[in-house]
């Protein structure tokens, strides 16, 4: 169960636009509050954006379309603006050749967006999308989780032991609440300490080391 941004890639802040254009233009209000983005769902996020405006004849649901419709028509920034992180495609490409391992994506960003941005670099066919767990399934994080272990096993018809790995102490929380392995990469802006004292079984740098990656996700 892949994050994306900031474990698989970094966007370059094309999203963060979309999401304040979106935001003006369906509520007709200024942008002036700037939340915290990174390891949130954008539910999460929606609400706590809302209550700092203001807002109340708005839903998440009506946001979430036109910031849909906002970040598609600027998709293409991704590829100019963005970056994959370090070892990324190697180690997609190690895992995705073990017929034993099913990778998906759980990540607080709305699906359409979170398929956007790893098709930005090629990357989509590394994911079985259909299973993973997404920003409009709740604002907990730990329940995107969930859900997404329970498409995957309803789908494949069988258990799986899950592996979370993410960028910051919510991914790692998130994991440990599902009795999930949980790994840390420490590509955002959450230190390595960090990401261990919040419990993660295992801490990476980054994705560099293709050979080390491979074996520790795969424990």
């Amino acid at each position: 169960m892949w994050d994306v941004d900031y474990t698989l890639l970094r966007g370059g802040g094309v999203a963060g636009r979309a999401w304040k254009r979106a935001f003006t233009e369906v509520t007709g209000l200024p942008w002036r509050s700037d939340p915290q983005f990174g390891g949130r769902t954008d539910m999460d996020i929606c609400v706590e954006v809302f209550a700092a405006h203001g807002v109340t004849d708005c839903t998440p649901e009506r946001f979430f379309i036109r910031y849909v419709e906002n970040f598609l028509a600027v998709r293409h920034e991704l590829g100019e603006q963005g970056a994959l992180m370090p070892g990324v495609r190697d180690v997609l490409g190690r895992l995705g050749d073990d017929p034993t391992v099913v990778q998906t994506l759980v990540t607080g960003n709305v699906p359409e967006v979170a398929r956007a941005k790893v098709a930005a670099f090629d990357l989509a066919d590394s994911f079985d999308a259909e299973v993973g767990g997404y920003g409009t399934d709740d604002a907990v994080r730990a329940t995107l989780v969930r859900r997404s272990l329970e498409r995957a096993e309803a789908k494949y018809g069988e258990r799986f032991a899950p592996v979370v790995v993410g960028d910051t102490v919510h991914d790692v929380t998130a994991a440990l609440a599902n009795h999930a392995y949980a790994v840390g990469v420490a590509t955002g802006s959450t230190k390595m300490a960090d990401l261990a004292l919040a419990g993660a079984h295992a801490v990476l740098p980054d994705l560099s080391d293709v050979e080390a990656t491979v074996r520790i996700l795969k424990l």
